[in-house]
């Protein structure tokens, strides 16, 4: 059971819904009242029931379009009004005209180090770079939490998660590593969206000293000269 929160989530996902079950497994300040698909074969819609959370999937050829499935999963959306909407591992474009309407209320997780890697196959990318250069300035990998906006992993950033490239690795080895950063990553962030110790101001993230404090201690990186909240 989820626990009893006025911060509600709504959760988006395309495929096993990995990242969903740690946000499941780590709610603490928040509480998850829906998991979407456009996927109906998604695997991560099994384990949201099994949570006691409702899932539904929106299927394309029920639908009639493309155009028309995502109109049904935004006017499902629009009618939960969801505290936040949580994008993980969720393979459609958002609609600019939704994400106009809940800027500032939708995250992403994207597996690179951003704004590096935008887009598809980044451990792949990832790994070419490093051995095409074969310097420490392409030995990291990782993933972010962004706000999203009108571009393609192009929103604020949020936080970040960090790993070394090794001289060993495959595509197979670096996802598993960066995939156990993501695990931690996405729920601390969505935990402290949730307890307003992370805000949206001004197209930007904004921190509490808290969580300042608390993403040092877990190793996860804020943007550079990220602004404070002020007390009170």
């Amino acid at each position: 059971m989820q626990p009893a929160r006025n911060f509600t989530v709504v959760v988006l996902i395309s495929g096993r819904g990995s990242n969903c079950q740690s946000l499941i497994r780590q709610a603490e300040d928040y509480s998850i009242i829906g998991v979407l698909s456009n996927n109906v074969d998604a695997p991560g819609l099994k384990y949201a029931r099994e949570a006691g959370i409702e899932a539904i999937a929106f299927d394309r050829k029920t639908a009639g379009s493309l155009v028309q499935q995502k109109q049904q999963i935004y006017s499902h959306i629009e009618a939960v009004a969801p505290s936040l909407i949580v994008l993980a591992g969720y393979m459609q474009i958002l609609e600019s005209d939704f994400v106009e309407r809940f800027e500032g209320k939708i995250v992403n997780i994207h597996p690179s180090l951003l704004p590096r890697f935008k887009g598809l196959d980044t451990h792949k990318r990832a790994l070419q770079a490093f051995h095409q250069a074969g310097v420490s300035a392409e030995a990291k990998h990782g993933c972010t939490v962004h706000y999203v906006d009108w571009g393609v992993d192009s929103g604020p950033i949020i936080a970040q998660a960090r790993c070394r490239i090794m001289p060993s690795d495959g595509e197979e080895t670096l996802a598993a590593r960066v995939l156990d950063l993501e695990h931690r990553l996405f729920p601390w962030v969505v935990n402290a969206i949730a307890a307003n110790d992370i805000a949206y101001r001004d197209r930007q993230a904004i921190f509490s000293p808290k969580v300042i404090a608390e993403a040092k201690d877990n190793g996860f990186l804020l943007p550079e000269r990220s602004p404070v909240m002020q007390p009170g």
